[in-house]
C-alpha cells in the first residue's frame, strides 16, 4: 500500500528530490493522483503556511516546501490530465510586478503558494505595464490579480493598474501586496479589493475574495 504519509512528511521538509521518487511510487501502486495532491501535498502546504504565521519557519523554509510539492505535481500531472482533470482548481490567479519594478522573489513566493494550495497561477513576470495587466486577465480568465510591488516608486503604477482592471470589461478581483505596499494605500487610495502582507495572507485572502475557504 503506498505511504501517502511520508509524501506529506517530504514535502513538509522541502525535501525536493524524495518527493517526486515517493509521488511515482504511490502512482505505481495506484493511488489516485487526486487524493495524492488534494489530501496530503496541499494540506501539507496548510501547515507549512500555519508555520510561518506563527514563526516556527522562515520565507526560505517556506520556499523550500513549496517547490517540493512543485516538484512532485510535475510527476502527477501526466496522471491528472489522462482523468481529463489537472486536479482541485480553486480558481485562477494572475500574478506580477508592477511597471517599473523588477523584484521577483516576494511575487515567485506567491505563485508557489497559490500553485501549492489548488489554484492555478499565471506568473506574468516583473516590469509588467497596466495594459498587460488587462490583457493578461482577459487571456486567462483570471478570477484575481495579483499586484507586486516591493518599491515606493512603483505607487502610481499599483494605483494606475488597478484602476485600468477596474475600467476594463474583465470582470476581476484585484489584490495587492509587496513591502511598499500598505493595506491603507492598497485598499483605500487604490481601490483594490484586498491587500497582504505576505505570500501566506495573499493564499488565504484569494480564497476568502472567491468563497473558496
Amino acid at each position: 500500500m503506498a505511504d501517502l504519509d511520508a509524501i506529506k512528511e517530504a514535502v513538509l521538509k522541502g525535501k525536493r528530490q524524495e518527493v517526486p521518487v515517493l509521488v511515482q511510487a504511490a502512482l505505481d501502486e495506484g493511488a489516485d493522483p487526486h487524493a495524492i495532491i488534494n489530501d496530503y501535498m496541499i494540506e501539507a502546504m496548510k501547515e507549512v503556511g500555519e508555520k510561518f504565521e506563527a514563526k516556527k519557519i522562515f520565507v526560505p523554509e517556506m520556499m523550500i516546501a513549496a517547490r517540493a510539492m512543485q516538484a512532485g505535481v510535475e510527476v502527477l500531472k501526466p496522471a491528472l490530465e489522462s482523468q481529463g482533470s489537472s486536479g482541485q482548481s480553486l480558481g485562477t490567479v494572475v500574478v506580477g510586478t508592477v511597471f517599473g519594478d523588477l523584484h521577483d522573489i516576494g511575487k515567485n513566493l506567491v505563485v508557489l503558494m497559490l500553485e501549492s494550495s489548488g489554484f492555478k497561477a499565471i506568473n506574468i513576470g516583473e516590469n509588467v505595464a497596466a495594459d498587460a495587466f488587462v490583457a493578461a486577465a482577459r487571456e486567462h480568465g483570471a478570477d484575481v490579480v495579483g499586484l507586486s510591488s516591493l518599491l515606493t516608486s512603483g505607487d502610481p503604477y499599483v494605483k494606475e493598474t488597478v484602476a485600468a482592471l477596474k475600467g476594463s470589461d474583465v470582470a476581476v478581483k484585484t489584490i495587492c501586496g509587496g513591502a511598499a505596499v500598505t493595506e491603507k494605500f492598497a485598499v483605500n487610495e487604490c481601490g483594490a479589493d484586498g491587500w497582504a502582507r505576505d505570500a501566506v495572507s495573499a493564499v488565504r485572502t484569494i480564497k476568502q475574495m472567491l468563497g473558496a475557504e
